[in-house]
């Protein structure tokens, strides 16, 4: 806070509105926090890097809360200086599973930036300007699928 104004200038001073993605603004976030060697490196794990291939689901869930809209009473929608459509889906073995059983990804053998972004540019088909609106869904398949050990029959 003492070289920002808020940590969503922080996030958003590494892009600009034309970006694809938020890949820049997680990756120079990172570097910000970590450059004067105050923190141990166990905290790493906490504020993850596209630049390690890491699928950084902590840190798109977060932005995912506080970019999106509040309207559907999950997402507070607070910042404005990023774009919805720069969002990348939050993955993990239950979305990824999913989206690979109805053909969203090709495979679901590892969930890395990757992944996250092939899954994302998926969604994009259905919605350019939102395409992480289908996480949440995509998430209570996957823990509908674990809890009574049926695949989902869809493909779209």
């Amino acid at each position: 806070y003492s070289e920002n104004s808020s940590l969503e200038s922080a996030f958003s001073q590494f892009i600009t509105p034309n970006s694809s993605n938020i890949e820049a603004a997680l990756i120079g976030f990172q570097k910000l926090i970590f450059t004067d060697g105050k923190y141990p490196n166990r905290t790493r794990k906490h504020i993850a890097s596209p630049a390690s291939n890491s699928a950084c689901k902590r840190l798109n869930m977060f932005l995912r809360w506080m970019v999106r809209s509040n309207k559907g009473g999950v997402d507070f929608g607070l910042w404005k200086t990023i774009n919805t459509s720069q969002l990348i889906c939050p993955i993990d073995t239950h979305v990824g599973n999913i989206a690979a059983q109805i053909g969203l990804l090709a495979t679901s053998i590892t969930y890395n930036w990757k992944q996250a972004v092939l899954l994302t540019d998926s969604l994009k088909g259905f919605s350019a300007d939102d395409p992480v609106k289908y996480d949440f869904a995509l998430f209570g398949l996957g823990i509908e699928q674990k809890k009574s050990g049926l695949i989902p029959q869809l493909k779209y």
